[in-house]
Order: structure tokens, then sequence, then C-alpha cells
């Protein structure tokens, strides 16, 4: 008798994954990790963790997601409850070792802008950069997450008021209060 042949499987949805991971399935979290480990990474940069800490808070964070599983919601996309988890750990990881978020090590994205055509080009799109990493820097903290999350990662603001467990319009008027604040600190238009 020959074996039933399958068409090709879809990939399980991130509720399903979520799912598997909260009754033991490990090798559902590597799903998850493979899925997602660039988004955190990245996510954990942009709130100023430092290149020392980043390995270490997203394995922390992925771990983390093994015991909150259960609490997973079912939105079609785990990636805004998951950043509410790095969230959380880059919370305890800097109450635990007592590291204020004055340190931001970089806001761009892993993908480099194409490279100036000259020093002076060169020089002034670095000083651009250092320039807005100091002012993301001086925001309070909340409110660089919430301008982090919305803004640079394009999470909606339903979606980070839910990963960060505030009300909505905790979300938007931090987001306005650090529009405003980049905005004087960097004398232009700041999405």
């Amino acid at each position: 008798m020959k074996p039933a042949l399958h068409p090709a499987s879809t990939p399980p949805g991130d509720a399903d994954v979520l799912s598997r991971i909260a009754s033991g399935d490990l090798e559902a979290l590597g799903t998850l990790f493979d899925r997602y480990e660039h988004d955190v990474r990245r996510l954990l940069v942009r709130l100023g963790v430092s290149s020392a800490d980043v390995d270490d808070l997203v394995q922390v964070t992925f771990l983390e997601v093994v015991r909150a599983a259960g609490g997973y919601d079912g939105r079609c996309s785990a990636k805004p409850w998951l950043f509410g988890v790095a969230v959380t750990m880059v919370r305890r990881h800097r109450r635990s070792f007592a590291r204020m978020a004055a340190r931001v090590s970089s806001w761009a994205s892993t993908e480099k802008p194409p490279s100036p055509e000259t020093p002076a080009e060169t020089f002034e799109a670095r000083e651009a950069q250092a320039r807005f990493a100091r002012a993301l820097a001086r925001l309070s903290e909340k409110k660089r997450e919430v301008f982090v999350m919305v803004t640079l990662e394009g999470t909606s603001g339903e979606d980070a008021a839910a990963a960060l467990g505030v009300p909505i319009n905790t979300v938007w008027t931090r987001l306005h209060h650090a529009r405003a604040e980049l905005r004087r600190e960097l004398g232009g238009d700041v999405s």
C-alpha cells in the first residue's frame, strides 16, 4: 500500500506555534526564533541595549516566551506580543543591573544605506546619525519604547498598547511627546 501523498503544508501560524510552545514543544520555539530573532534583535538595539548585552537579551526573551506562551492572546502576528516580552526583559535587565536608558548603541536598521559619495557627505551622515542617537537616548524610557515600536519598527498603536500593557491613548500621548522632544532637539521633522 502506498503512503498517502500530502500536499506541501503551509507553515503553522504564530498562534499555533505559541500554543505548541505552551504545551512544551521546544521545536516550536525554534520556529518562532527563526521567524522573529532578527526583529527582536533590531528592537533591542534601537532601545539602546549595549551590543555586549543584545545576544543575552535575545536569548532571555525567547526563554521567557516558554513561560509566557500560555498568555498569548491569539492575534495573527506574534511580533507585537514578542516585542512586549522583549521590552519587559529589557526593563528587568536595566533594573537588575542598574543600567539606565541613556545608552543607545545604534538607531539605524541593520540594512546599510547607500554610501555617501564624498568624505563630507560621509561626515554629515555620521553626524546626523549621532545627533539622532543622542536625542533618542535623552527621551524617557517609556517615550523611547513607544517611539521605537511605532515609528521605527512600524508596530500599530493598538499592538504597542497591548504589548506594553498601557491604554492606547497613553501610547499616542507618549508618541506625541517623544516626537515633540526629538523635533526640539533636532530642529526638524520627526515622523
